[in-house]
Formats: structure tokens, C-alpha cells, sequence
């Protein structure tokens, strides 16, 4: 990953080019990934408000304490995690975190999470008429209703779960998709069918790390989702695919984004926007950043910055 870089964050900056997801103007394409911003650390390093978007931790219908402990290990260009979505819940967040990002002049894409279909039908109602501008439903989370599995892992569970989602709200809805699946196509499309209006892809892939002193995995739950450079290649891929097979589609590419020239394979496999997360965990303004080197790239590049100001994509 980068170091950490000798631009002011705080500095303002004229963007030039933008993009559009699902009808929401972005002031630049990049945002930062769900699980990696906290408003309370982050806004110490750079303006918020000058993100293309920020998408919000994890919210679940209740506070969950995430899992035991350890929940982190390192990884050759990655990290592993099992926090367990760990957050105060949704009463809480619209009291808080959600007034607080608007205050500040955010563009909020709220990350919902759920053990079970009425979690997530709980939560995308009580933010129907909050002040987020886009909901991600993260269908990665272990489901009750769906035998302990993710539902994003079940084409015909997830259709089912966001088309009853899709009568809750009139918000944007994007719905982050799990990698780990036989066909990302297959469950790509069952959530565009049910009415997701994009795509967020990919979350983490499973892994693990073995402690050889205990012959122990390291993490308390045994596996955990892998993120960091180490998993670009996979998720170029899993964008590139799904473009292919839904060219209407907006796609907000994820995985392994820490610069400028990382971000910009994601807009040439056709994602309309980026998010930048593990990178955050070591260049605390790593998504300001890449949202810099990537407007310096995309002056180079007319054609693709005229494409995206206009909602649409490369491919």
C-alpha cells in the first residue's frame, strides 16, 4: 500500500470531474468503503465533505458487539477481519453519526445490515425518510432466515429479500455483493431483478491466518474476509464480468483501491465509481488521495471523464 502522502487533506480542492451513480451526482468518483470510515477518526484527517461519497459502517436493527476477539490479522498485501459488523445501531446512528455526516455537507450512502430479512426490512424502514442519500444493503452477513448462510450467496433468497426491500423505499439502493459465490452474474442479476437500482462488488473473500506457535487460527472465529491489494486482480475481474452481462447496470467497484491508478482499472472495467477501504487502515487519508491522483488522471483522459460525468460507463 502507499505511504502516507504529503498533500493537505484539508486543503479545499476544485474538482473536475464527477460521475453519477444511480441518478446521485458524485463530486468526484471516489467514495469510501463501508467498515473502514468512522466519522470521529476520519474527519480529524480530511474534509468528509469533499468525498464522492461516504458510505457508512455496517447498521444493524439493534447495537451489535461484534465478535470476540482477536478479530484482525495481517496478510501478505492484505489483512484479514472478523470484527463482526460491530455498531450501535440504527436508533443511534440517525441521532449521531447520520445528522452529524450531513451537517458537514456528505454525500451519505448508508450501509445496511442483518442477521435475518426482517433486520434488514426493520432498518431500510426506519431510514426511508432519514437524510441518507443512498442505502448499500450488505447481503455478505450470516442470515438466520437463510440457513446461517449469506443470502447474498442464494440468487432466488436475495431476489426475494431485496424486491421486498425495494417497497420500503424510494431511495437509491445499491446492493454490495459477496465474492464468494459460484456465479457473481447470477446474483448480480437477481438483485438488479428484485430492484436494486446498482452494484457494489466485491466485499471481502474468506481467509485465514494460523498462529504456528498454538497451530491455532489467529483470528477468534477461525475465518475472516480478506481485503487489501492482494485481491485487485479478483475484483477487476468480478466488475469486468458483471459489466459485461449488465451494461445498463451502475457499478461501484471495490478491492484492493490505493491509488489513483488502481482506481482508474476499476473505471476501465466499467464501474462508474470506486471505494477506497483497507487502504484507509494504513494512509488514514488514503481515499482523499486517491481521489486526487484520480482527477489528475482522468484530465488525461477526456473521453472517459465525459462518460462518467454523464452517468455512464467504459464499457
Amino acid at each position: 500500500m502507499s505511504g502516507l502522502t504529503i498533500m493537505d487533506p484539508l486543503e479545499p480542492h476544485t474538482w473536475r470531474h464527477g460521475t453519477v451513480v444511480a441518478g446521485m451526482p458524485w463530486k468526484n468518483p471516489v467514495g469510501t468503503a463501508s467498515g473502514t470510515f468512522n466519522l470521529d477518526a476520519c474527519g480529524d484527517y480530511y474534509d468528509v465533505s469533499q468525498m464522492g461519497a461516504i458510505s457508512t459502517k455496517g447498521v444493524s436493527p439493534v447495537p451489535w458487539e461484534g465478535n470476540p476477539t482477536p478479530r484482525t490479522a495481517e496478510s501478505p498485501a492484505g489483512m484479514v477481519n472478523s470484527v463482526g459488523l460491530q455498531n450501535p445501531g440504527v436508533d443511534h446512528y440517525l441521532v449521531d453519526e447520520l445528522p452529524r455526516l450531513k451537517a458537514l455537507g456528505a454525500n451519505v450512502v448508508t450501509n445496511v445490515a442483518g442477521h435475518s430479512d426482517e433486520d434488514y426490512a426493520t432498518v431500510v424502514e426506519r431510514l426511508a425518510d432519514s437524510p441518507a442519500d443512498m442505502l448499500e444493503i450488505n447481503v455478505s452477513c450470516p442470515n438466520v432466515s437463510h440457513g446461517g448462510m449469506s443470502v447474498g450467496t442464494d440468487a432466488k433468497a436475495l431476489n426475494r429479500l431485496i424486491t421486498r426491500l425495494r417497497g420500503l423505499t424510494d431511495k437509491p439502493m445499491v446492493v454490495k455483493l459477496t465474492p464468494n459465490v459460484t456465479d457473481i452474474v447470477e446474483v448480480a442479476r437477481a438483485a438488479v431483478d428484485g430492484g436494486a437500482d446498482a452494484l457494489s462488488l466485491i466485499n471481502t473473500l474468506v481467509g485465514m491466518r494460523i498462529d504456528i506457535n498454538t497451530g491455532r487460527p489467529i483470528l477468534a472465529q477461525g475465518t475472516g474476509g480478506v481485503s487489501g491489494p492482494c485481491i485487485l486482480p479478483i475484483a477487476l475481474s468480478f466488475v469486468w464480468r458483471v459489466r459485461q452481462a449488465l451494461p445498463e447496470v451502475p457499478i461501484i467497484g471495490i478491492g484492493g483501491i490505493d491509488s489513483g491508478r488502481t482506481a482508474l482499472e476499476f473505471l476501465y472495467a466499467g464501474a462508474n465509481a470506486v471505494e477506497v477501504g483497507a487502504a484507509a487502515l494504513v494512509d488514514p487519508v488514503a481515499p482523499m488521495r486517491v481521489a486526487r491522483e484520480l482527477d489528475d488522471l482522468l484530465d488525461e483522459r477526456p473521453d472517459l471523464a465525459d462518460l462518467l460525468r454523464k452517468g455512464e460507463c467504459w464499457r
